[in-house]
């Protein structure tokens, strides 16, 4: 059993940045690939940026690339989420996950959620 809990969401201005953070309890962090997704509303879960198990391979969205950054610390079982250059369309709850598998942008092969924090990008 993985618990996520997400932070750093807030109010930002358009061009500005955020970290977001996820923080998972037990002691088998490292055997999980982590995954950020987020939905905006009245749209869909919107896949954004996936990391390995060691962080030496991430994969990110055509719409984020460039802009966010996804990195992990083993030691202190969290994964983040580095947000440049933001854009109102940025605007989302964001969610983080964990597989067990390689997962990718396939939600569905997430087995853990977190409980979302709100980004919000004004123009």
């Amino acid at each position: 059993q993985v618990q996520l809990v997400e932070s750093g969401g807030g109010l930002v201005q358009a061009g500005g940045s955020l970290r977001l953070s996820c923080a998972a309890s037990g002691r088998t962090f490292s055997r999980y690939r982590m995954g950020w997704f987020r939905q905006a509303p009245g749209k869909g879960r919107e896949f954004v940026a996936d990391i390995s198990w060691s962080g030496a391979n991430t994969y990110y969205a055509d719409s984020v690339k460039g802009r966010f950054t996804i990195s992990r610390d083993n030691a202190k079982n969290t994964v983040y989420l580095q947000m440049n250059s933001l854009k109102p369309e940025d605007t989302a709850v964001y969610y983080c996950a964990a597989s067990e598998t390689v997962a990718g942008s396939f939600g569905d092969r997430y087995r853990y959620w977190g409980q979302g924090t709100q980004v919000t990008v004004s123009s």
